[in-house]
């Protein structure tokens, strides 16, 4: 049985930083992606970021992130983190970690194409 699970949420001051991390049991994912998404209060779940290791461990973020996220896979291709600087109060969201074995590129930002999710782990950033 495959299991995600995240850590590292938390709150903080807007402009401050947190480190997220996701450690998946049960397999890895060599061929496919694990990824970030965020669920806000009344709003859909969005891509945040991605690695996709079918194509070499290159990674895929959002436009909203861009420049000041940064995430990274274990070797064992099992792991992912997220390091999130200059974090803003609209960063604030429960983020989920998701993962699919055989997911293709132009599906990457697709929550619905992820077969595997953690449970979540908020982050709230505020003054």
């Amino acid at each position: 049985q495959v299991q995600l699970v995240e850590s590292g949420g938390g709150s903080v001051q807007p402009g401050g930083s947190l480190r997220l991390s996701c450690a998946a049991s049960g397999r890895t994912f060599s061929s496919g992606s694990m990824a970030w998404f965020r669920q806000a209060p009344g709003k859909q779940r969005e891509f945040v970021a991605a690695i996709n290791w079918r194509s070499g461990g290159r990674s895929y973020y959002a436009d909203a992130v861009k420049g000041r996220f940064t995430v990274s896979g274990g070797a064992a291709k099992n792991t992912i983190d997220l390091q999130m600087k200059s974090l803003k109060p609209e960063d604030t969201a429960v983020y989920y970690c998701a993962a699919d074995a055989s997911i293709i590129l132009s599906s990457l930002r697709q929550a619905e194409q992820y077969d595997y999710w953690g449970l979540g782990t908020q982050v709230t950033v505020s003054s």
